[in-house]
């Protein structure tokens, strides 16, 4: 289900005075692949709600290219809230999480392997609400960037 920024700490409360865990993972999660649902699935595995946040449209031309994404917000959230694993999914605007986390104050916040929590701008954020992070190894080989790259590579092989 997609949840509204303005409405994602009234959610959290209730599922939080309904005594149920929390899992927050956040990203961009442009052209979804099985990277993405390995890594979503695992996250479910550590609490009883799993909420992702996509990165907003705007936030990712800041952090990533003015070109991407390559799939518009509503598509994304659309895609990733298909998954059986994921229970909400909120858009937010910002290029990090901190503020979401704050809304959310997860139990778990969940990032992968790429990231320690000496790199992760939401450490203290998670650390001041007594949340604890959790790191998934990547899947190899499996990214956003070595899909653009392939099809890059296979339209520049057809015009020759």
């Amino acid at each position: 289900m997609i949840i509204n920024y303005q409405d994602i700490d009234d959610l959290a409360k209730v599922l939080k005075n309904n005594n149920q865990t929390l899992a927050l993972t956040n990203g961009t999660f442009d052209l979804l692949h099985a990277g993405h649902v390995t890594y979503l699935k695992k996250a479910k595995e550590l609490a009883d709600i799993l909420i992702v946040g996509i990165n907003s449209d705007s936030s990712v031309k800041q952090y990533k290219s003015p070109l991407r994404p390559i799939v518009p917000e509503a598509y994304r959230a659309e895609l990733i809230s298909s998954l059986a694993c994921v229970d909400y999914v909120v858009i937010f605007p910002e290029t990090t999480a901190t503020n979401l986390i704050d809304k959310i104050q997860p139990d778990v916040y969940v990032k992968g392997g790429d990231y320690t929590e000496e790199s992760l701008p939401e450490t203290p954020a998670v650390k001041a609400h007594g949340g604890r992070i959790t790191f998934i190894p990547m899947v190899d080989n499996c990214s956003t960037t070595n899909i653009i790259n392939k099809i890059l590579q296979v339209y520049a092989s057809e015009e020759k």
